[in-house]
């Protein structure tokens, strides 16, 4: 990281420490600790209901904190994860040092790190999802020899009081500005904070979603990061919901993550952005135009994409999102540019990178070279629900069994579209094309259907993927989009139980 990268990084600990988070070490945070007069350490870690968990430490010697740094601590497992025993449960969290940032909430001075669970034999927990994705971030690379790096788009919804004074049109809020979207500045507070704490974040807007009821106000937001590892990426995604949900405390209303708020109402997903590096260089696209690799990358996703969503999408209210017409996708295919597709390219700056900022300022003077590529391939399932750590590793599998297949150009020729599949004029062509799950139900099947290739090289342990299926299965939601049709008061039940999942 060069100085001016640090300094106008907004970490306090990057910038006190004058270097990049991944070499922080236990004597760099008791530097920080000790010089800055922090009071208080936190745990963080997700437990086995996605949801971010705390242990609290007030820091009494330097001793005290640096046995705290050292050997973490031991909690109960049992509490954390449905598939460890209370008779042998306890576990090790140990600390992560490029995770630790100042926390922007507490009262007094504190530190927050996230942590890795161990089990009683001091190995790293092979059933947490944690681990889980930095074993299948590991055996990518290993055996493709690029690195995985991804970002998340995560849209939320601020449920307030009835937005009068300067109202917005119903589902019409994409890019609006305030006053007539409400809590934009609830949004850039957030923005602030996330990168305060380690966050990469490339930008953040108003979303399509917004409506008014009877006594509420629905208004929908979007924060989207940068490319990082996946490891770096899922923990963003645990920071950015817990600093949201602490600013929507203090503002007095409640923000939600749900991938399905009302009927005909935008839901909110959280689309996940991928590519690969070698040497530092994108490698997904080549001369100008979508790469092999990314292609066979699309295929891997594809060819288990009804698997994927028993990650991604793990709640009953996900399949009401996955509906036609609500930008959501339902069938198995990919394509550029097209938002009706499941895993769509973006646009990569992929030709004129170089001219366009010349013709926008006649003064400024074309590029001497065209930047390294930016491209990504965007899969548009998952949502709000997502277990981020699980759907990472689970995307990470996909994406190499794509480059191990050996007909993976084929399949991602076959499943190519250009048009939108939604039309009416366009159903004959998808016909024969595989589609999403209508239910939590249809998606454990589905991952049944594929455990092998999650359980090989031990990423996934069977017995994780059993209690996935088995939890999936608990909803007993076959034919529930049917079932609910036409009964709104059933579906806000349905909608208000899950509002707060993960």
């Amino acid at each position: 990281m060069k100085e001016t990268e640090i300094q106008f990084n907004p970490n306090k600990l990057i910038r006190f420490l004058n270097k990049p988070s991944e070499e922080f070490t236990k004597d760099d945070i008791m530097k920080f600790i000790i010089e800055n007069n922090i009071e208080m350490i936190n745990f963080r870690y997700a437990g086995g209901d996605g949801k971010l968990k705390t242990l609290n430490f007030v820091i009494t010697s330097k001793s005290h904190l640096e046995s705290i740094l050292t050997t973490g601590e031991r909690v109960d497992g049992s509490s954390l994860f449905s598939f460890i025993e209370a008779g042998s449960s306890d576990l090790y969290v140990i600390p992560r040092f490029e995770t630790a940032y100042l926390n922007p909430f507490a009262q007094v001075p504190t530190v927050d790190i996230f942590c890795s669970f161990f089990n009683s034999n001091g190995q790293p927990l092979a059933s947490s999802p944690e681990n889980i994705l930095v074993k299948a971030n590991k055996f990518f690379t290993e055996k493709t020899g690029y690195k995985f790096k991804a970002l998340a788009e995560l849209e939320y919804y601020v449920i307030s009081d009835i937005n009068s004074l300067y109202p917005t049109s119903d589902q019409k809020g994409y890019h609006d500005s305030h006053p007539f979207t409400k809590w934009e500045p609830l949004r850039i507070e957030a923005m602030r904070l996330i990168a305060q704490c380690g966050g990469k974040i490339k930008y953040s807007h108003s979303e399509v979603g917004c409506f008014n009821t009877e006594n509420q106000y629905f208004e929908q937001h979007e924060i989207e990061f940068l490319p990082t590892s996946v490891i770096e990426a899922a923990d963003m995604v645990m920071l950015s919901k817990w600093i949201l949900r602490m600013l929507g405390d203090k503002y007095g209303v409640t923000i939600t993550f749900a991938p399905k708020i009302s009927v005909g109402k935008a839901g909110n997903g959280m689309h996940i952005h991928m590519l690969l590096e070698k040497e530092g260089k994108n490698v997904m696209s080549e001369n100008g135009k979508l790469s092999n690799i990314a292609k066979q990358m699309i295929a891997g996703i594809l060819d288990v994409a009804g698997a994927l969503t028993a990650f991604g999408n793990t709640v009953p209210t996900s399949y009401l999102r996955l509906v036609p017409h609500q930008e959501a996708p339902t069938t198995v295919c990919w394509g550029d540019r097209n938002r009706s597709v499941l895993v769509r390219v973006p646009l990569g700056w992929l030709q004129n990178a170089d001219g366009m900022i010349s013709i926008a300022n006649p003064q400024q003077p074309k590029l001497a070279s065209t930047p390294n590529s930016k491209q990504t391939v965007e899969f548009r399932a998952p949502d709000g629900s997502a277990d981020i750590y699980m759907l990472l590793a689970g995307l990470v599998v996909a994406a190499q069994h794509g480059l191990e297949m050996e007909n993976s150009l084929q399949l991602a020729e076959m499943l190519y579209v250009d048009y939108n599949i939604h039309a009416e004029e366009n159903k004959a062509k998808v016909i024969d094309f595989a589609s999403l799950p209508e239910s939590c139900w249809e998606s454990a099947e589905m991952l049944n259907d594929n455990i092998f290739l999650f359980e090989k090289n031990n990423v996934f342990p069977r017995g994780t993927i059993m209690e996935v299926i088995k939890k999936l299965k608990s909803y007993h939601d076959v034919d529930l989009s049917e079932r609910l049709y036409g009964k709104n008061n059933e579906i806000k039940t349905l909608v208000d139980r899950y509002l707060h999942t993960r």
